[in-house]
Formats: structure tokens, sequence, C-alpha cells
């Protein structure tokens, strides 16, 4: 193999490798936005049934949440 062979092989295995590292890292990437989102949507669930409870008591207290 010419010397030129050589460096044009390793090239293609430089970018070969380079491309399999930014693949991995963007599955990587893609997997932690996934996990954020769940976990803000599960925030924003916790929040809201928060918000319902207090709006539940604060009927209590004030005589609007009557049951006929």
């Amino acid at each position: 193999m010419s010397d030129k062979q050589n460096l044009s092989y390793q090239a293609g295995q430089a970018t070969g490798q380079t491309k399999e590292k930014a693949s991995g890292l963007m599955d990587k990437a893609k997997d932690a936005a996934a996990s954020a989102q769940d976990s803000m949507q599960h925030a924003g669930q916790q929040m809201k049934q928060k918000a319902q409870g207090a709006a539940e008591v604060v009927k209590d207290k004030t005589g609007l949440n009557k049951n006929t």
C-alpha cells in the first residue's frame, strides 16, 4: 500500500470514528432531553394536584364547596 493510499485509509477511518462518536453523543442528548421532559411533566402534574388541593381547602373554609 502506498503512502497516499495509507493516508487516505487513515482519513477514512478517522471520519468513520468521528461519525460514530457524534451519533453516540446525539443519542445521549436525545435521551437526556426525553428524561428532562418526563421530569418536567411529572413536576407539572404534582403542582397541578397541589393547587387543586389548595383550592378545595379554600372552598371548604369559605363555604363555597357545598355538597347538596
